[in-house]
């Protein structure tokens, strides 16, 4: 009985620490739904601010993180200090410095993906809206976060890659600049003059549509090939993924046509296929006897039919 009493002396004891601190974390609540407001608003004020300016998106996002997460410190400092007048905001800064190796191996790759999105978002490279391509993965940048970046596949799925991958591996970025080369391959039969054939090619892709003219187009005699002589071509275009289709697509369909009307042949592959007989059935037929004469033989007496 002594040990049941006990437990409700106890109970009743909690009970009435709970009601004597509800006050408290009437308050704490209430500081903390002013934390999130003043968290949220800091955000809009930052980037109206920002955006008026030619800082980056990525650095916009960098700075409004940052001012919330600020905000929510101090906002959650001043909660618990309120709910427990005991915790100061230096015994705060202590606990969380012994647990901060603890907290560092067990979250890892959080605070490695952490560290790695705001170094991403100071790169002066890689903004909102590149067209990127790393390891296996590509994509257009949508959004880049503390954690993660979020890219969308032109075949329209988004995919959430750890800023750990992006900043460990190397990124291609292809629309870091408006224009930028791209290549294909053509081939002109044997009996083809190479000089005439490289002018008529270049023309054609000169005035095929979306290339820069401007830039340099390239017409190189790479190799001999089984059927023909292959060029590979080369011209400045649009970035984007969208631009180098099409881009292509018109250069050839202008190279076809103009080998076409200059009377050059495009070969298509040809074979040559050697049907040869087995060396040990070659050898049988040598060395065996010549086969008898099948046909009827006559004799003496009929020399006279």
């Amino acid at each position: 009985m002594n040990l049941v009493n006990i437990l409700l002396h106890r109970l009743r004891e909690m009970v009435a620490d709970f009601i004597r601190i509800l006050p408290q974390l009437g308050i704490a609540m209430v500081i903390l739904f002013a934390t999130w407001f003043a968290a949220k608003f800091a955000r809009r004020i930052a980037d109206r601010l920002l955006s008026r300016t030619e800082v980056r998106g990525t650095l916009i996002n960098l700075a409004e993180t940052l001012v919330s997460v600020m905000i929510w410190i101090v906002g959650l400092m001043i909660a618990s200090s309120i709910v427990l007048p005991g915790v100061t905001p230096a015994n705060l800064l202590a606990v969380v410095g012994l647990g901060s190796v603890a907290v560092g191996f067990a979250f890892k790759d959080i605070f490695e993906n952490f560290l790695a999105g705001i170094l991403i978002m100071l790169r002066p490279k890689m903004r909102i809206g590149d067209m990127i391509e790393c390891e296996d993965v590509a994509g257009k940048v949508e959004q880049i976060t503390l954690r993660e970046t979020y890219l969308r596949h032109l075949s329209n799925e988004l995919v959430l890659v750890p800023n750990s991958f992006l900043f460990k591996n190397p990124v291609k970025i292809l629309t870091d600049a408006t224009k930028r080369r791209h290549q294909v391959e053509v081939g002109v039969g044997y009996d083809v003059d190479l000089e005439d054939a490289a002018r008529v090619i270049e023309a054609a892709v000169r005035s095929a549509d979306g290339v820069d003219p401007d830039q340099r187009i390239d017409v190189f005699a790479k190799q001999f090939g089984d059927s023909s002589i292959d060029f590979l071509v080369r011209w400045w275009a649009g970035s984007k993924p969208v631009d180098a289709h099409r881009s292509r697509d018109a250069v050839v369909r202008a190279i076809k046509r103009a080998l076409d009307d200059a009377g050059m042949e495009i070969p298509f592959p040809y074979q040559t296929l050697t049907f040869k007989e087995p060396l040990p059935l070659v050898r049988a037929r040598r060395d065996s006897p010549p086969a008898a004469d099948p046909r009827p033989t006559r004799s003496g007496d009929d020399d006279g039919f």
